[in-house]
């Protein structure tokens, strides 16, 4: 016999669900890159990306493209898609849920017209995301995105710690999350100092390893094309 809560799990995902990744997978993980358009982050991991052929989502935040509009078009030209991280960095669930469709909205139209371009997906900061926020967003005209595997690259940890643990989350059809910048005052939050990373040489280590496992490495947009995407329920404050 079916349980209540599973039934209504099942019911509610379609809905309240956000991507985490995408099947029919294939041999290609979803790259994703958080907290940009960073000047001497961002222009620095695109070669390496394009030494690989690979793509990527960036999830931007307005505040930094809004001042880097220079660099958020060279992500574009590069190939890459660009979606939203948010007007600034602070957790959506600091606001009602009208506030956060209105913010959602505001900031996706601004991104638009930044970009020249549509913006199809969002992602929470810090993933943190309630019922009423899904749908808050969802009826802003994007769809939210978390991810399956982080490469632990906003904590103080040794590369190779950071690759174990973040590519031992990962398979194919993940969503996995990577960072081109680092979120600060400027962008409404204080997580503390930032920690010591060559995010360049991670990439280029984490896709070597992806390519050790016969994966690639694409934007969601690019990940599209092979199969749908894969939603579950995940809340928290």
């Amino acid at each position: 016999m079916t349980s209540p809560r599973r039934v209504a799990a099942h019911l509610l995902t379609p809905l309240l669900g956000s991507g985490v990744a995408v099947a029919p997978h294939g041999d290609a993980v979803v790259l994703t890159f958080d907290d940009g358009p960073t000047p001497g982050e961002t222009d620095r991991i695109l070669p390496v990306l394009a030494d690989r052929g690979a793509t990527a989502t960036f999830f931007v935040l307005v505040n930094r493209a809004r001042r880097e509009p220079a660099l958020l078009r060279e992500v574009l030209a590069a190939g890459h898609e660009v979606a939203l991280h948010g007007p600034d960095h602070r957790r959506i669930t600091g606001f009602r849920a009208d506030q956060v469709g209105r913010r959602t909205r505001g900031a996706t139209r601004e991104l638009e017209d930044l970009a020249g371009v549509g913006v199809r997906w969002f992602r929470p900061p810090y993933g943190r995301q309630r019922m009423s926020d899904v749908l808050a967003v969802r009826a802003g005209g994007v769809v939210p995105v978390l991810w399956e595997a982080g490469m632990y690259d906003w904590a103080d940890l040794p590369d190779d710690e950071r690759l174990e643990k973040g590519l031992g989350e990962a398979g194919p059809g993940s969503v996995v999350l990577m960072h081109d910048g680092f979120a600060g005052p400027d962008d409404g939050v204080d997580d503390g100092p930032e920690p010591e990373v060559d995010r360049p040489l991670l990439v280029s280590r984490t896709l070597d390893r992806l390519a050790d496992r016969g994966l690639s490495a694409h934007s969601l947009r690019a990940g599209l094309t092979r199969g749908d995407l894969v939603k579950r329920l995940r809340f928290g404050r």
